[in-house]
């Protein structure tokens, strides 16, 4: 039987492309040196994509595809796939849910850890022998307190169950009021922010989030608060960011997503009070696998007529 012929947007870890290489005919396409040549030759004979949540599929990539069946995302974000184009020809499109919440959540706490008590900023302290001059500056405390979640979701749920341990009063903003143990529903982005000491952003990327979080939610977060974002880049207004954060009005921000990544505005670097990660939410051996074997899981089950096992579309 003759493979299933599937381009691959991006690189993968090792076992995830041996995998890939066994069991498909496999077209990458971030190797092509001329793209649109690289399509127009083996297009036409593609029935799947296999692609990152941050790369996604575009509109252009689906056109070129004429057998596309299926679309398969490494990574719970599918907002780069083009699910308009999908949708129209019948094109089923997979992502990674569940196996990656635990660290997203996980790295989430540790990034309000680290810029609410300035962890980064005080280990430099000790290991430049600052501390033999001086004593590191009071930060602020951070259990006890007042926590906003903006999206809850599979993570906003995960960091929320988490901050228990820590006593916060947790306040969420949804689509909808969910069930959940105790915590508050407010609907209005800033009047979460206001009622916040500490705000995750951990909301699916649309249209209707981009730049969820503004000038007047920051404004609401106010001087002493910090912010924190393990969504998409795309849901806080990065110049709105950097004005609070040179202005003082707010007390802090942690990054693991920036809009342009791996590249970001340079103003960024020089930014006090500001913790800058390189996207690694999901970076665990562990879950790294989970994602891939799953991707790979959804590709199988759509080639042996099975449903799809995550199906976005």
């Amino acid at each position: 039987m003759s493979k299933t012929e599937l381009l691959q947007m991006g690189g993968y870890p090792d076992w995830d492309q041996e995998a890939l290489d066994r069991d498909f005919v496999v077209h990458r396409y971030f190797e092509a040196a001329d793209p649109a040549a690289f399509l127009a030759r083996v297009g036409p004979k593609v029935r799947a994509i296999a692609t990152r949540g941050d790369l996604g599929a575009s509109a252009a990539i689906i056109a070129a595809l004429p057998a596309l069946e299926v679309i398969s995302v490494y990574g719970v974000g599918y907002d780069a796939v083009d699910l308009g184009a999908a949708r129209a020809r019948g094109i089923g499109v997979t992502n990674t849910p569940d196996v990656l919440t635990g660290d997203v959540a996980d790295l989430a706490l540790a990034m309000w850890l680290m810029a609410r008590r300035r962890l980064a900023e005080a280990e430099v302290w000790a290991r430049s022998g600052q501390w033999a001059k001086a004593g590191f500056p009071l930060t602020r405390r951070a259990f006890g307190g007042r926590a906003g979640i903006l999206g809850l979701g599979r993570i906003g749920r995960a960091i929320g169950e988490r901050l228990a341990g820590f006593g916060m009063a947790v306040s969420y903003s949804s689509r909808t009021e969910k069930a959940t143990p105790g915590w508050t529903y407010l609907p209005d982005p800033v009047a979460l922010a206001a009622g916040s000491d500490v705000l995750f952003v951990a909301t699916a990327a649309t249209p209707q989030t981009r730049h969820v979080v503004n000038a007047a939610v920051l404004a609401a977060l106010g001087p002493q608060g910090v912010l924190v974002n393990i969504s998409r880049a795309a849901n806080v207004d990065e110049a709105a960011l950097m004005a609070a954060l040179k202005a003082g009005t707010l007390g802090g921000a942690a990054l693991d997503v920036f809009e342009a990544e791996p590249s970001y505005d340079p103003g960024f670097r020089d930014l006090p009070g500001l913790v800058m990660l390189p996207h690694i939410g999901s970076a665990t051996v562990e879950t790294r696998r989970a994602m891939g074997q799953l991707m790979r899981d959804n590709l199988a089950a759509h080639f042996s007529g099975q449903p799809l096992l995550t199906p976005v579309l």
